[in-house]
């Protein structure tokens, strides 16, 4: 299945149905009266956030959607049945925006979830509705209301206990593809992977989300590389492994140009926990990576991690430090999630 972050769809509700001008007509009664019926209501489009789905693919071939609209009254007060409302499914992590794309209406983290983007229009009233005792014969009935319509943009944010970022060719996919089942595609060029890859991995007795988001160039933040949409996807990971290439030739540089993109970009990603990788060591002497991994320690001011995917070294000690930070971060949001709200003060 082809991963979709974006897409852009107009949506429609159900116009409500006319009310109904009609008066009772029976033997023996000669001034039967008004009895048209209401016209039923529009439908709704609704959007809702299921479990099943990590990807918003669906709606690269299909962005219209129309609500049914509601059906006019009939005579003998029979009111019109509504309109049926239109389901839009969508994966955890989705985020609604008006056609502007920076207004946010909703967004859609859990699945369960769901919100009512276009109301549908009220039926119209039928003529028995403005029966009166100066106007028993009312020869007029409401038009039902037009539904709401609307361009909106849904956009994915894949939610993920952890993810990798660095520069292109940092060897993130080879990572992914050494911890997990998934199977990215890996080139020794730059911008091998278009599109995040999500992969589950086992440390322990623990299973935890890892997302392996492309490369991150100068400018991301400003979307160079379309690096916006990229480092959208980092926002709700809880723990980010920053992996640095090994044979690059200055590895403080490489980790400095992603750390200013994660500030520049903001929304909290320059604050996340970082656990800071040197990758490839196995392509280096022992000196050359004594250095480099001198050199990133400094510019880290941590001391970073040698991995190799291909040897599999520092595999683990890697899976594991991933692990404590997201179970420390669980019982942070657990904390806060259980901790009283402060009665407002006025």
């Amino acid at each position: 299945m082809k991963f979709l972050d974006q897409a852009k769809i107009y949506i429609k509700a159900g116009d409500g149905g006319a009310g109904c001008i009609g008066f009772r007509r029976e033997k023996f009664i000669e001034f039967g009266g008004p009895d048209g019926g209401d016209g039923g209501k529009g439908g709704d489009v609704i959007v809702a956030c299921v479990a099943n789905l990590n990807t918003l693919i669906d709606y690269r071939y299909q962005q219209h959607f129309k609500a049914k609209n509601g059906t006019p009254g009939m005579g003998r007060n029979r009111a019109g049945p509504n309109g049926a409302d239109v389901v839009i499914k969508v994966p955890p992590g989705t985020e609604i925006y008006a056609e502007d794309n920076e207004t946010l209406i909703a967004d859609l983290k859990e699945a369960g979830q769901s919100i009512v983007i276009a109301k549908g229009g009220n039926g119209g009233f039928g003529n028995a509705h403005f029966k009166s005792a100066t106007n028993q014969a009312p020869r007029h009935a409401n038009p039902g209301l037009a539904g709401e319509e609307m361009t909106i943009w849904l956009r994915l944010k894949l939610i993920a206990d952890a993810g990798l970022v660095g520069l292109p060719n940092a060897g993130k996919s080879t990572f992914l593809a050494a911890v997990s089942a998934a199977k990215p595609k890996i080139a020794d060029y730059p911008f091998t992977t278009l599109h995040p890859n999500l992969g589950v991995v086992r440390a322990g007795d623990t299973d935890f989300v890892l997302a392996d988001i492309p490369g991150l160039i100068e400018g991301a933040h400003e979307g160079a590389g379309l690096g916006t949409r990229f480092l959208g996807h980092v926002e709700r990971c809880r723990v980010v492994l920053h992996l640095v290439d090994a044979t690059s030739e200055d590895v403080a540089k490489d980790y400095r140009t992603v750390r200013r993109e994660l500030k520049a970009y903001g929304h909290g990603l320059d604050t996340k926990k970082e656990i800071v990788a040197l990758s490839k060591v196995d392509a280096l002497g022992e000196e050359d990576r004594l250095l480099k991994a001198a050199a990133l320690e400094k510019a880290a001011r941590k001391k970073p991690l040698l991995l190799s995917a291909v040897s599999g070294e520092g595999i683990q000690q890697a899976l594991f430090a991933l692990t404590r930070e997201i179970g420390r971060a669980e019982k942070r949001e657990e904390r806060e999630s259980a901790s009283p709200q402060e009665p407002w003060q006025p």
